[in-house]
């Protein structure tokens, strides 16, 4: 069975994930990587992590005009992630041509395609003065989420805070990928709607991307057991 806890690897460099890594000996994790460690280290960082039998989400969130999106999505679908994702904000056309440009990229295996909402770090208020989206936070998602699966995509990253609207509007099956989970005791940085594994598995998200919670701990494989423990639904303390 697919892992759906997925440990975001935020760091700069290889040295770096491999010294995380060693805290796990032989477990194999479904790990996130994102810009800052796939513009350092390139396509080799996901060869190496798919080769040590890790699951990758590769995030970087791809929004261009359709060919630039297709043709960048043909390369990435051989990679052999298992994840990967663009942003909704470019539109249906692009999405599908992303899509597009995966299956071709990938053949029989394709990776899920999933579509950027709105960041986890943007409230209502940020996204109304600087995008000048006279919306509501919630009806802009749900838009954009209901755009994605038109467009074929397998699901979006969302807040788990949306997970139960999604949920309830298209369907348990279609992907809800939550970033800004934290423990009750964790700083939340600069993340603006974060919650944490219990309520985001209550809320109904289907996947977690966890990072500092755990890349950051004294124990990290302490910090992941009992961030699993919860988000498979037991209480902590």
């Amino acid at each position: 069975m697919q892992k759906s806890l997925i440990v975001a690897l935020d760091f700069p460099e290889k040295k770096e994930v491999m010294g995380f890594l060693a805290h796990f000996d032989k477990e194999k994790l479904y790990v996130k990587v994102g810009m800052e460690l796939f513009y350092q280290e390139g396509p080799r960082i996901v060869e190496y992590l798919i080769a040590e039998g890790h699951d990758v989400f590769l995030d970087l969130k791809l929004h261009d005009i359709p060919h630039t999106v297709y043709q960048a999505m043909k390369g990435l679908g051989k990679l052999g992630v298992t994840m990967t994702n663009l942003h909704a904000a470019g539109g249906k056309e692009m999405m599908k041509a992303g899509l597009e440009g995966l299956m071709e990229g990938a053949g029989t295996r394709r990776p899920n395609l999933i579509a950027v909402t709105q960041l986890t770090s943007m409230s209502e208020k940020r996204m109304q003065q600087d995008l000048l989206i006279d919306a509501k936070l919630d009806d802009v998602v749900l838009h954009y989420a209901r755009n994605a699966l038109e467009a074929g995509l397998d699901g979006v990253v969302c807040s788990s805070l949306e997970a139960s609207m999604l949920r309830d509007a298209l369907g348990a099956e279609f992907k809800k990928v939550t970033p800004g989970i934290r423990m009750k005791e964790d700083s939340v940085d600069d993340q603006k709607r974060v919650v944490t594994p219990l309520q985001a598995r209550q809320f109904g998200a289907t996947e977690i991307v966890v990072g500092r919670s755990i890349t950051r701990a004294e124990n990290p494989l302490k910090a992941y057991e009992a961030i699993l423990q919860q988000w498979q639904g037991v209480e902590i303390g």
